[in-house]
């Protein structure tokens, strides 16, 4: 009797740590796969370009809309050696096209309110349309 009763105990025990092992499944549940793809800076510019910056609105790749083209802005502050981000971020001279810089200004609580990391997003993007 005292044998089935160790082996009772012991198969119990057994069977609760065996119960209580996690899966690996259970323990991605919830969790955003990990990928190895990470997003290029010049796509989340253009992510931020189209969205939620407005740029669209004013400005295409490669035509002046009311604004300059993005292949001009490139181009002009590659030439000059400017700094678009400074631009962006209001403390910066205009250097493409400064008869539309009062229409830009209205622009700046946009573009004030983003990241750095958002602004060199950006700026890769403009860069990528010179490739």
């Amino acid at each position: 009797m005292e044998k089935t009763v160790v082996v009772s105990v012991l198969l119990a025990g057994m069977l609760s740590l065996v119960s209580c092992k996690k899966e690996s499944s259970d323990e991605s549940f919830g969790k955003p796969e990990n990928t190895s793809e990470i997003q290029k800076p010049e796509d989340l510019g253009k992510e931020i370009f189209n969205g939620k910056g407005a740029c669209i609105a004013c400005h295409k790749p490669d035509v002046k809309l009311i604004g300059p083209s993005l292949h001009d802005i490139a181009k002009i502050y590659k030439e000059k050696n400017g700094d678009m981000i400074t631009f962006l971020k209001g403390e910066g001279e205009p250097i493409v096209d400064p008869t539309q810089y009062e229409i830009m200004k209205t622009n700046f609580a946009i573009t004030k309110a983003m990241s750095d990391t958002e602004l060199k997003a950006i700026e890769a993007y403009v860069y990528s349309t010179l490739k």
